[in-house]
C-alpha cells in the first residue's frame, strides 16, 4: 500500500505541533499546501490516495528508529493521541490537487530542450513509477536530429508514486501542465505526445480532456456513419495546437486483465486472477483502471469508457484529430505490457514473425504494420477467439482509426529480458540496445 494513504488530521497535528516550536516565517511556510519547507514547488505528493485502509498508512517513523527531530525535540504523545482522535478534516477535491500538480509542472522549464524558434510541441510522458529522466535521452535526440523543429518538455506532473492515482487523476494533471506551456510559450502551433507504458493511457485521457472541436465539425452521430477517408483528421485541436503525432510505446492499451497481458505471470490463469484481484493493493487507483475493476458509480470500466467520446472526455476524437497514431511494442521479452494489448490486436492477429530485423538501420524494429487490416475479420472468427467481450469492445473503438504497428524485438540484446525499457532507452546507457528504436521514431515524426 502507498505510503501516502494517511489521516491528513495527523499531518495537520504536526503541521501544528511544530509551528507552534518554530519562528512565524517557517510557520507560514509550512503551511502552504501541507507541505514541509524543504518541499520544492509541484513536487509534493498528492494527499489523496484511493485506499480501502485508509488508517493504516500511519507515520509511525518514530517507533522505527527514524532519526530524532531538529533541536532534540520529543513527541509530544498525548497531543499526537488527541489530535488522532479528533475528527478528520475533509481532503481536498481532486481537480484541485490535479490542477496544483499540473500547474506547478507546466511552469517549470529546466526539463525542456528545443530552440525558441520551433513551434512544435512534442511532450514525452513517462509510465508507472517513473519521471521525466526516464525521457532525457530521447529529447535530445529529438532535438539534436529535428534542430529547430521541435520544442521537446518531459512531462513532470506524474512522477513516481503520483503514478499510483488511477489513469483519470493523472490525466488530469497532464492536461494542466500542457495548458501551462502553451500559455507560456506563445508561438506553439503544433503538438505530438510521445508516451511510455502507462503513460500512453495517461495520454489519451489527457487529450480527451483537452481536445477543442472545430466549430464546423460533424456532430459525433453523423461521424459515426463515415469511412476513415470522409472523416477529417485534423477537425479539432489539442490545448489550441494542430495535433500531428501520437506515439505510445509498450502501452497496455486493453488494460492487463487478460491472459498473457501481463507476461510475467506466465499466463498462469490462477496468477492473472490474483492479479487482478490485488492489483489496487500494490499501485492504488492505477492498478483497477488496469484490470478494468473499477465501476465508479456503476459505469464501465474507465479504459473502456476511454474508446468512445463520453461525459469524461471526448477520446476518440482526440486521437482521430492526430494525423497519424502509432504503436510500438515489445513482441517478446517484455514481462510488464504484452505484446497484444500494447500492439491493439486481438490474439489471432498477433502476426508471425522472423525475430530478426527488415532494416539493418533499426536492428530491433522486425515489423511494421501501417493499417488496420488485419483488424476486419469474419465476425464468427473474431467472436470465437474472445474470452471477454470488454476486451473486443476496447479493439473495436480503438481501430475505429488507423494504426501504425511497429514490432520491436530484443532477441538478440545482451539486456533482453529488459526490453519493456529498452524500448525507451530510460536508463543511458544500460538500455542502450534501444536507441535504434528512438531512432525510428524520430525518422518517421511528422513535423
Amino acid at each position: 500500500m502507498p505510503a501516502s494513504s494517511r489521516f491528513y488530521t495527523s499531518a495537520t497535528c504536526s503541521l501544528a505541533s511544530a509551528s507552534s516550536r518554530s519562528p512565524p516565517h517557517r510557520r507560514r511556510h509550512a503551511s502552504v499546501m501541507g507541505q514541509s519547507p524543504s518541499a520544492p514547488p509541484g513536487r509534493s505528493r498528492s494527499r489523496r490516495r484511493s485506499s480501502s485502509h485508509p488508517g493504516l498508512g500511519l507515520d509511525l517513523g518514530f517507533l522505527l528508529g527514524r532519526k530524532p527531530r531538529p533541536g532534540g525535540e520529543r513527541l509530544d504523545l498525548a497531543n499526537w493521541m488527541r489530535c488522532f482522535l479528533s475528527q478528520r478534516l475533509p481532503p481536498p477535491s481532486a481537480e484541485a490537487e490535479a490542477d496544483a500538480e499540473g500547474k506547478a509542472a507546466g511552469s517549470c522549464e529546466e526539463h525542456e530542450v528545443g530552440g525558441e524558434e520551433a513551434d512544435h510541441l512534442v511532450v514525452m510522458v513517462n509510465g508507472l513509477y517513473g519521471s521525466s529522466e526516464d525521457w532525457k535521452f530521447a529529447a535530445e535526440q529529438f532535438v539534436k536530429r529535428l534542430p529547430g523543429k521541435v520544442f521537446v518538455h518531459r512531462s513532470q506532473s506524474n512522477h513516481s508514486k503520483l503514478t499510483y492515482d488511477g489513469v483519470d487523476l493523472m490525466g488530469e494533471r497532464l492536461a494542466e501542465e500542457v495548458r501551462q506551456i502553451v500559455q507560456r510559450r506563445r508561438n506553439l502551433r503544433k503538438i505530438s505526445f510521445v508516451a511510455h507504458s502507462l503513460g500512453g493511457l495517461v495520454t489519451r485521457y489527457a487529450i480527451g480532456k483537452l481536445y477543442e472541436p472545430a466549430t464546423n465539425e460533424t456532430s459525433s452521430l453523423d461521424t459515426d456513419k463515415l469511412s476513415d477517408e470522409q472523416k477529417t483528421p485534423s477537425a479539432g485541436k489539442i490545448a489550441g495546437l494542430e495535433p500531428i503525432n501520437f506515439i505510445a510505446s509498450a502501452t497496455p492499451h486493453l488494460g492487463s486483465r487478460w491472459n498473457k497481458q501481463l507476461p510475467f505471470l506466465f499466463g498462469v490463469p490462477l496468477l492473472e486472477r490474483t492479479a487482478a484481484g490485488a492489483a489496487h493493493f500494490i499501485v492504488g487507483r492505477t492498478g483497477k483502471h488496469l484490470f478494468l475493476t473499477d465501476r465508479d458509480d456503476g459505469k464501465p470500466p474507465l479504459l473502456v469508457r476511454m474508446v468512445e467520446d463520453c461525459d469524461d472526455g471526448k477520446f476518440m476524437s482526440a486521437l482521430r484529430s492526430f494525423k497519424r497514431r502509432v504503436a510500438y511494442a515489445n513482441v517478446t521479452y517484455d514481462h510488464i505490457v504484452g505484446w497484444r494489448t500494447s500492439s491493439i490486436r486481438r490474439q489471432h492477429e498477433l502476426p508471425k514473425l522472423k525475430l530478426s530485423a527488415n532494416d539493418e538501420k533499426y536492428p530491433h524494429v522486425i515489423n511494421v504494420d501501417k493499417g488496420n487490416s488485419e483488424d476486419r475479420q469474419q465476425e464468427e472468427s473474431v467472436e470465437a477467439s474472445l474470452a471477454d467481450s470488454l476486451e473486443e469492445r476496447m479493439i473495436r473503438g480503438l481501430t475505429q482509426v488507423s494504426w501504425e504497428r511497429v514490432d520491436v524485438c530484443f532477441h538478440k540484446s545482451w539486456l533482453r529480458y529488459n526490453a519493456h525499457n529498452n524500448i525507451q532507452v530510460r536508463i543511458h546507457p544500460v538500455n542502450s540496445d534501444g536507441e535504434d528504436v528512438i531512432y525510428h521514431m524520430i525518422d518517421n515524426f511528422l513535423v
